[in-house]
């Protein structure tokens, strides 16, 4: 957060004027959605060391600007800190958890990881993460308009701060906490306060070129406050140096608030004009960059004014077109569009079954005819070699491409080590795995809802799901089994060990969960929609391929069984577990369990069941 560490990693959230607008600095340079991007698919691909994983979760999790993909990050960046007794890994975790559930307006549980970030700073002696993580914590008490906790944090911060000025990142340090104090005299009218430190913060960014974004917000607070102190000549060249700051770096959406702040600051002078030039200037900038909140807001001040004027024509159109975008943010039409669509999903499982075995059958032929064409080929070149020497080169390269070829479609069946195995034994030693992490997964209303689509649509809705779920299999490095119509399988820890199984099972069991959630709600998404189901259970289990001339790598054992018990006793969306996985979660403290009892399972009697999920 401040920059001890790195000046991209700064993050100060503040009102402005009577809480008007919430604003981060870290969203001017730290959640670079383009670096989160590419930080993204290098960790889903898996390039970068052990020893850089750290670091690599640490970036994303600063980066990501997305809410629930920063939420994920964060979470998985506290285990993986916890793992390794990392302090200063494990602090920015939390603390960047709590960022996340500041964007999604959840204050509470914000302000719980914040706190949990500052105990995490005071047991590893983290002493400039202090009055770092309660300028957070003081920002939180803030948008509660708990006033008087707030300016506790705030004095708090600045006491620990002035501790430790030691260079010029901490004096931008210092600049941010002096304007987020500025804002709690702001919101309690004592104006000269506010002013002065205000002014204090506008210095210290001002030293620096390169700090100029952070200065326009320093000049907008200071206009403002001229406002209130009917200076207006001051408080319009603050606010027009400030604009003409953020217009140059994009940052689109505090121009308008602060055109529509000043918009009201003359209406309640009485300079009519004036309000309707600021609030129009700040309705053309909002519509320019399709600002749908900013659209609305400016819409609903001209009705405003033009209301009190009892120019009651104009104020009906801007009053008409305000509820339009109102109506667009919160996406009614879009909810009602998408419930009418469901309803519009209904189809046959034994329909639906005959065309998948239809389709494998198919698939298969093609597979078999490839397999006899590349044979053919092999056996023709391999011919026309002993005929003319001329041609060995050209046969060589051509043997090896289809050797790779038979090689990929070798791996795509079976594990690497399992292929290798079977093509230098010509066969696989059924093995043991002590300590493995079963999941399970099936479509509710698969039958119901597949009856009357096509074949093509049936196939199509089903990859689509599975697709997904074999990304999110790979991304944490588990093993996928098998399919079986509408029912998905894999495991973790094996033919390879890895660490923390039992929790990156369950992550991305809550992963392919929330998938389903978001097709479901999309609208853009034309084909079947479904609920799931999800079961997780942790025992041992043999692993080995059956067939001699179709091979399939499956696992077998009574671990594998309870674990599909967990999926046929699980609802709709939740991820259901056994006692043995529960136990192998109860060492990471980002997960919550919901104790269901003793489940009467189909062939096993009772057994204790529980939902997870992630803390929060």
């Amino acid at each position: 957060m401040l920059l001890r560490q790195n000046i991209h990693s700064i993050i100060s959230k503040k009102a402005i004027l009577l809480g008007f607008f919430w604003f981060s600095i870290l969203s001017l340079t730290a959640q670079n959605q383009i670096k989160s991007d590419s930080l993204e698919l290098i960790y889903n691909e898996g390039n970068f060391d052990d020893s850089e994983e750290l670091n690599l979760l640490k970036q994303l999790a600063d980066n990501e600007t997305n809410a629930d993909k920063k939420l994920n990050f964060s979470s998985e960046l506290i285990i993986a800190a916890k793992s390794k007794d990392s302090g200063s890994y494990e602090y920015s975790g939390y603390l960047q958890k709590g960022n996340a559930y500041q964007m999604k307006g959840d204050l509470t549980k914000a302000l719980e990881n914040y706190i949990e970030a500052a105990k995490t700073a005071d047991n590893y002696a983290l002493e400039d993460e202090k009055g770092v993580i309660n300028i957070s914590i003081a920002d939180v008490y803030s948008e509660m308009e708990d006033n008087t906790t707030a300016m506790l944090y705030y004095r708090k911060a600045l006491n620990e701060m002035g501790e430790h000025l030691e260079n010029a990142d901490d004096s931008l340090n210092l600049a941010s906490l002096q304007l987020n104090l500025g804002d709690e005299y702001i919101n309690q009218k004592k104006l000269d306060s506010a002013l002065y430190l205000s002014q204090e913060s506008q210095k210290i960014f001002g030293a620096k070129p390169e700090w100029e974004p952070y200065e326009a917000y320093s000049l907008g607070n200071i206009g403002l406050i001229y406002a209130e102190l009917e200076d207006l000549e001051n408080a319009e060249s603050n606010l027009n140096k400030a604009i003409e700051v953020m217009t140059e770096y994009g940052d689109y959406q505090p121009i308008c608030v602060y055109l529509n702040a000043m918009s009201d600051v003359f209406e309640n002078k009485g300079n009519k004009a004036k309000s309707v030039e600021y609030a129009k200037k700040s309705l053309d900038i909002a519509k320019q960059f399709g600002l749908k909140d900013e659209i609305g807001e400016a819409n609903f001040r001209l009705y405003d004014i033009y209301k009190r004027r009892r120019n009651f024509k104009d104020a009906l159109e801007f009053y008409e077109t305000y509820h339009t975008y109102n109506d667009s943010v919160r996406n009614i039409s879009d909810v009602q569009k998408s419930a009418k669509e469901l309803k519009d999903f209904e189809v046959g499982l034994k329909q639906k079954e005959l065309e998948l075995i239809d389709e494998k059958r198919k698939t298969q032929k093609i597979i078999l005819y490839a397999v006899i064409a590349v044979l053919l080929l092999i056996a023709f070149l391999a011919r026309s070699l002993f005929k003319s020497n001329k041609y060995i080169k050209k046969t060589n390269e051509v043997i090896a491409h289809e050797k790779e070829r038979s090689e990929k479609l070798l791996l795509n069946i079976l594990p690497e080590e399992t292929a290798h195995e079977l093509k230098e034994k010509g066969k696989v030693e059924a093995k043991k795995f002590d300590d493995v992490t079963i999941l399970f997964t099936d479509f509710k209303g698969f039958t119901s809802q597949s009856e009357k689509l096509s074949p093509e649509d049936v196939v199509k809705s089903i990859d689509h799901y599975f697709a997904e779920f074999d990304a999110i299999t790979e991304k944490y490095g588990l093993e996928k089994i098998k399919t079986i119509g509408d029912a998905y399988m894999c495991a973790g820890s094996l033919p390879h060990p890895l660490e923390d199984h039992a929790a990156k099972v369950c992550q991305a069991g809550l992963e392919m969960a929330e998938f389903v959630k978001k097709t479901k709600r999309s609208i853009n998404h034309k084909l079947a929609k479904f609920d799931i189901r999800i079961g997780v259970n942790t025992g041992a289990v043999v692993a080995g391929v059956v067939g001699t001339k179709k091979f399939q790598y499956d696992i077998w054992g009574d671990a594998v069984n309870t674990a599909a018990r967990m999926e046929s006793s699980s609802e709709i969306g939740r991820v259901n577990i056994s006692q043995s996985t529960k136990k192998a979660l109860e060492k990471y403290d980002v997960f919550e369990f919901t104790e269901r009892g003793a489940l009467e399972a189909k062939g096993k009697g009772k057994i204790d069941m529980f939902f997870v999920d992630y803390v929060g």
